[in-house]
């Protein structure tokens, strides 16, 4: 995969809060960076525009994992590019690279499968044909498996 890969990204400058002793990202803040990310993608898809109210479908992280290449620092700019891959019956896979601002300059890599919930506590259930719909079009291709 190649950063090209991606149409989507959102910059973030690197906090103190987020670093350990040694100045560099902690390994958990890669997960938070994944989720303003993914949150970031939701809104330029347009999931915000057509659920306003923010009732759109309910997702649940069922699996992620980050790929460590190369420590982010303190005060750095980093890009965090999204895509979605993948949409099975109820879930939707992710993908994320993590680069340097305007670089090409892979830092980490991560998959987030999420799952469709008909409630906050719920079973899976098949996501709207209509959510899935924006995600396809914002990507331009088919992604349903």
């Amino acid at each position: 995969m190649a950063r090209s890969d991606f149409k989507f990204h959102v910059t973030k400058r690197v906090r103190y809060a987020e670093i350990d002793a040694q100045r560099v990202v902690f390994n958990s803040r890669y997960l938070e960076y994944f989720d303003i990310g993914i949150t970031e993608y939701w809104r330029a898809v347009g999931v915000y525009d057509r659920w306003p109210d923010h009732s759109s479908p309910e997702f649940h992280v069922a699996h992620a994992e980050v790929d460590y290449k190369v420590p982010i620092l303190l005060d750095e700019e980093i890009d965090i590019c999204v895509r979605c891959s993948r949409v099975g019956r109820s879930s939707m896979t992710f993908l994320f690279e993590l680069h340097g601002k305007g670089a090409d300059d892979l830092r980490a890599t991560g998959v987030e499968v999420s799952v469709h919930v008909a409630e906050a506590r719920g079973a899976p259930t098949p996501a709207p044909d209509d959510f899935i719909a924006l995600f396809e079009a914002f990507e331009g291709r088919a992604l349903r498996a």
